[in-house]
Order: C-alpha cells, then sequence, then structure tokens
C-alpha cells in the first residue's frame, strides 16, 4: 500500500471513529433532554441540531474522501496504463489488458475498442473485454451486440456520449439496438489521433443504470487520448516493420541476383567507397568481399593489380558511360582478359552519386580469338567460319572430285649451307607465301610436309565448281610471288625453285584420327597421282595433266587466259601408261 492510499485509509478511520463518538454524545444529549423533560425543564433544540449537522458533515466528508480516493485510483491505475501502452509494441495486448482494468475502473459490463480501417472505411472490433482479441477480418453477424448508433455517432460528431439511463434517454430511447440488447448504461469516447477520429472506445451495462459519471467519462476520454496515440505508433511501428521487411526481402534478393549474376558488378560511392562487390567479382579479382567492401576502390584496385583511377575519374567528370578492355597480371590468377563496363551510379532524382563497375572474364575468349586467328594463318577467314561444320564431318570421309595441289616451295638442294634455325627460317619464307597464294584462291592447306605443301580445291568446305582454274590460278600466283620474293633477296635462280603439281579426280575427303584428336584430309588414288606429278615436274615449272586441262577447259569462267606447253608424258610408280602433261603458263 502506498502512503497515500495509507493516508487516506486512515483520514476515513480516524472519520468513522468521529462519528462513533458523535453517536456516543448524541446518546448522552438525548438521555440529558429526557432528564430534563421529566423535571419539566427543556434543553436547547440547536444543541441537538448542531450535533446532528455535524454527523452530516462527516458523512459528506467521507463521501468525499472515498470519492476522492477512488479518483486518485482511477488516475494512478490510469497512468500505470499510459505508461504501459505507449512503452509497448505489442499494442493489442496491452490495450486488451488495460481495457480489462478500465471495465473494473468504471463498474462496467463489457468493453470494445473499434477503429476504421484506413484502407475500406469500414469499423473493426480490435479489443473485446469479453472474448479476447479479435480480428479485422469478423463477420457482422459474429460482431458484439452493442449499440453501432452510438458508435457511428461518436465517430461522426468527434464529441463523447455518456448516457446514465439509455431507456430514458431522449437520444437513445426509440434506438432499436438499445431495445434489442436491453442496455442501460452506455459510455463512449472518441479515438483521436492529430485531428482525426480513428475509431472508438466503448464500455456499457445492460443491467445497472446510472452506473456511468462524469467522472468515468473523464477516465475514458484520457484512455482513449494515450491509447489513440499509442495505437498510431503501434501502426508506424507494424508499418515500418513491414517495410523492412520488404526492403530485407528486395535487399536479399538483389544479394542472391548480384550473387548469381556472371558478371563481376562493384559499385562505388561518391567517396570512392566499395559499396557492393559480389561473387563474381570476388573470383575474378581473386579478392574476398571482406578485403573489398568499405574500402578505397584505389585500394581495392592496387590489390588486384589493376589500375582504374584514370577510366573512373573520367566516367564522373563527364557523368557517361565508358568501356575498355585490358589484360593484367592478376595475383593468384595469372594471366587474364578483362572486359570492363563503366557507368554513373544514379539516384531517382538522376543525381549521380558514385560509379558502377560491371567487369565480364573474356579471357577463354581472347584465347578462342588467338587460336582463331593461328587457325586463319593456315585456313582461309571464310573456312574458319564453317569450323564448326568440319566437327561435324563423319569420320568415314565423303567421296567427291577435288583438284589437289602439291608445291614444293624450296627444294632442300637449293638452300645455302647455313644453320638449321635460318634454313627453317627461309622455308618459313616460302611456305608463308604459298600459303597466301592457297587462301587467296579458294583453296585450304590440307598439310605441310617440311619444304612441301598441299591444298585442295573443292572440298566440303571450299565447295568451287571452277576448281582446276582456281588451282591454276593459285599456282601461278605462286610464281608471281615468288619473283618478288627473289627480287627482294637480291637473287636470280635459274630455273626457279619452285616445283608445283596438280592433278584432278575423285578422292575420299573426312575426319581421320578420333573423337579426341582429328585431322580433316583427303584420301585416294588422285592424291597420290598429284603428288607423282609434282614429284615428275621441273624446277620452275607449274606442270598439269590431260584431266586437270580438261575439267579447266569445261569450267573456266573465260575471264583469264592460259598458255598450255604440251611436254613428255609423266611416268610413275602406279602409273601402267604415261599421262599427257602440260606446263601452264600466263598468256601473253
Amino acid at each position: 500500500m502506498s502512503e497515500a492510499q495509507e493516508t487516506a485509509t486512515n483520514l476515513i478511520a480516524e472519520l468513522r471513529q468521529l462519528e462513533d463518538q458523535l453517536d456516543e454524545v448524541n446518546k448522552t444529549l438525548e438521555a440529558q433532554r429526557e432528564l430534563l423533560r421529566r423535571r419539566r425543564l427543556a434543553m436547547p433544540a440547536a444543541i441537538i441540531n448542531n450535533v446532528e449537522m455535524l454527523k452530516q458533515d462527516f458523512k459528506r466528508l467521507e463521501s468525499d474522501v472515498l470519492e476522492d480516493q477512488t479518483e486518485l485510483r482511477q488516475l494512478r491505475v490510469l497512468s500505470e496504463m499510459s505508461t504501459r501502452i505507449t512503452n509497448s509494441l505489442d499494442i493489442d495486448t496491452v490495450l486488451q489488458e488495460t481495457m480489462e482494468l478500465v471495465i473494473v475502473l468504471t463498474n462496467a459490463e463489457r468493453g470494445y475498442i473499434v477503429l476504421t480501417n484506413d484502407d475500406t472505411g469500414e469499423l473493426e472490433f480490435r479489443i473485446s473485454s469479453e472474448g479476447g482479441l479479435m480480428g479485422p477480418a469478423m463477420a457482422s453477424s459474429d460482431r458484439p451486440q452493442i449499440s453501432m448508433t452510438v458508435v457511428n455517432e461518436v465517430i461522426d460528431t468527434g464529441e463523447p456520449l455518456l448516457a446514465d439511463n439509455a431507456f430514458k434517454d431522449e437520444r437513445l430511447s426509440e434506438n432499436q439496438s438499445i431495445i434489442n440488447f436491453t442496455l442501460r448504461s452506455v459510455l463512449c469516447v472518441p479515438l483521436r489521433y492529430k485531428e482525426r477520429i480513428t475509431g472508438v472506445v466503448y464500455v456499457d451495462n445492460r443491467l445497472v443504470a446510472g452506473i456511468f459519471t462524469e467522472r468515468e467519462l473523464n477516465l475514458m476520454m484520457a484512455f482513449a487520448n494515450t491509447a489513440a496515440v499509442a495505437i498510431a505508433n503501434a501502426g508506424m511501428y507494424m508499418r515500418a516493420e513491414q517495410n523492412l521487411a520488404a526492403i530485407t526481402h528486395v535487399k536479399e534478393l538483389m544479394d542472391n541476383i548480384f550473387s548469381s549474376v556472371g558478371s563481376g558488378i562493384i559499385a562505388i560511392d561518391s567517396n570512392d567507397l566499395v559499396h557492393t562487390f559480389n561473387r563474381a567479382a570476388s573470383e575474378f579479382l581473386d579478392l574476398q568481399p571482406e578485403v573489398a567492401v568499405g574500402y578505397d576502390v584505389a585500394q581495392v584496385m592496387r590489390n588486384a593489380a589493376l589500375e582504374l583511377q584514370d577510366h573512373l575519374e573520367h566516367v564522373k567528370q563527364h557523368d557517361m558511360d565508358h568501356s575498355l578492355e585490358l589484360s593484367a597480371e592478376l595475383p593468384g590468377r595469372g594471366q587474364v582478359a578483362l572486359a570492363l563496363s563503366l557507368s554513373p551510379l544514379k539516384d531517382s532524382n538522376d543525381t549521380t552519386h558514385g560509379v558502377t563497375l560491371v567487369m565480364d572474364d573474356v579471357t577463354h575468349l581472347y584465347e578462342h580469338e588467338t587460336t582463331i586467328n593461328a587457325m586463319k594463318r593456315i585456313l582461309p577467314e571464310g573456312m574458319v567460319d564453317k569450323i564448326n561444320e568440319i566437327a561435324n564431318i563423319e569420320m568415314g570421309g565423303l567421296r567427291r572430285e577435288v583438284t589437289c595441289l602439291f608445291a614444293d616451295v624450296r627444294p632442300w638442294i637449293t638452300l645455302p649451307d647455313v644453320a638449321a634455325s635460318e634454313k627453317l627460317r627461309i622455308l618459313n619464307q616460302y611456305q608463308a607465301i604459298a600459303t597466301v597464294c592457297i587462301h587467296e584462291s579458294g583453296g585450304i592447306v590440307d598439310k605441310y610436309m617440311g619444304n612441301e605443301v598441299m591444298a585442295l580445291f573443292n572440298t566440303q568446305l571450299n565447295p568451287i565448281h571452277n576448281h582446276a582454274q582456281m588451282a591454276l590460278e593459285c599456282g601461278l600466283l605462286m610464281r608471281d610471288r615468288f619473283v618478288e620474293l627473289y627480287q627482294e633477296s637480291g637473287i636470280e635462280p635459274d630455273p626457279h625453285y619452285y616445283i608445283i603439281g596438280m592433278f584432278t579426280g575423285d578422292a575420299t575427303l573426312g575426319n581421320v584420327g578420333s573423337f579426341q584428336r582429328r585431322e580433316f584430309t583427303a584420301l585416294g588414288n588422285s592424291i597420290n597421282t598429284a603428288r607423282r606429278i609434282q614429284e615428275n615436274a621441273a624446277p620452275g615449272a607449274i606442270t598439269i595433266v590431260q584431266q586437270t586441262l580438261d575439267h579447266f577447259l569445261a569450267n573456266n569462267d573465260g575471264r583469264r587466259h592460259y598458255d598450255f606447253q604440251p611436254r613428255d608424258p609423266i611416268y610413275g610408280k602406279g602409273l601402267s601408261v604415261g599421262m599427257q602433261a602440260y606446263e601452264v603458263y600466263r598468256s601473253a
């Protein structure tokens, strides 16, 4: 018991003790008045009246003390409720507990908190003293039996309503709900937050009339004011929690997206600090996020052996995108090729607050391009574009008419007496010229054999209807280019070094080898015959036989003219009959 409660209790006890003493005095005075009356004497009436008035004063004083004590208790409980409500985030539970206290303090039978839904405008029963918490989805048929007329009037007017005898109250006497629900005492006060009515607090008693007074009204108004603020704060907290949960979900989603994106993403704020560093960036640069996020981008890039400061400054100064490719030696990874795209990092107002850097590891593309370039030194560009077709050609091969050309670009006996490395350099010089001539004429290099090269025309990869003519053109082009090389080298070979022969006929073309290692080539008697023709050709001559001449005469484009000089037939291994041969020159 508090000191104030103990003082009030002692005061009431003293008042009642004084009342008992007055009763004793009054009895004594009555006895004295009767004794005087017998002796035909009279006691002044004022004495008895004054004692009676004093007793009435004591009664009123005791009642006032009790009233004050009740009001003090109510205010004390209201203060405790206010503290609990304003300090709690579980607003429904606290409001339920405090509503039960309100019921006790006001001697109400039931109590409810009714709120207006901000989205639908409908009334929702949130708190019930007789049934616990109520969800907003409660059907109208399940709602408590209270006077909605009272509730709607308080919401519409914003003024509290107190009816100490609802049946006799002119405002409510014709209200059907008052009659049907046998309501006696009704007290309803508005919940007001920032001049907006958000709901009501409603209490009633169906049995006793006049149970609510101005004191209960003031108590309920004070409670409603605190509850309205607490409900609003709880609503804002709940919305903040929902927003935070949504933001957290979005952030987690974005983190998952950033983490799963194959490109490295680095976000840099206006202070040049790394804000975002995803998994791909960590793998590309071989840096863990914890040594990148929150650190100066220049330091992070230095740790990765990259120099990007100038590029970052360019994006910030010009407020525009910037792309580049670079090759760098990264710690832990070695030589890599990176494609970088830098963009201004803007907010919803199109204000730049940093730079976004997107990087892709293109090392494999760089290696692929290097391989393609190497292949282009062996195959024509158009042939390289058909690389997939080469892979899809069956291992068994395909029978096809082709023209096969063999060229000895510089016979061994013509090479000077120099070191082997120098001999190799000279041979590569001649082979390079021969390769370019083959490609320019639409042929493909089948293989290199030291100082010799084999070329094919009209394979599946380079179909040419006038392939014999294009092989002839290739041989003549080699002659022209070799003459230019002789002049550059200051030599005048007589006869010329090259020995070129070719044959037109059917051959089997396809991949040979295994699925792990294969090679596209041509096989058959036609290929062997082309080799025999080249072996029997004279130095400095381009030699063909009748089959190639026949194909040329039937399919040439007529734009170029050639001179075919007959020579002795060619005999060789596997040839029972000599073949009519011709040496080819450009027509004057």
